[in-house]
């Protein structure tokens, strides 16, 4: 996942694309735990819940620049 400093560089669209492919890859990554029982990289749910979390902040502060 990309850096603090290179989210902050992205347009409010692309941030609001990421957060959205995201948010997908945990809801297959979950849908994936729940059938399988099984991840083969359990990891990468708390990862991609972090990155989530890093672009909705970066989003936040640039909507409240623009306000």
């Amino acid at each position: 996942m990309a850096k603090k400093r290179d989210l902050k560089d992205q347009s409010v669209d692309e941030l609001h694309a990421m957060a959205r492919e995201l948010d997908r890859e945990i809801f297959e990554l979950r849908n994936e735990l729940a059938f399988n029982r099984k991840l083969e990289k359990p990891h990468l749910i708390k990862a991609k819940k972090k990155d989530r979390a890093r672009v909705l902040t970066i989003l936040t502060q640039k909507q409240m620049v623009v306000a």
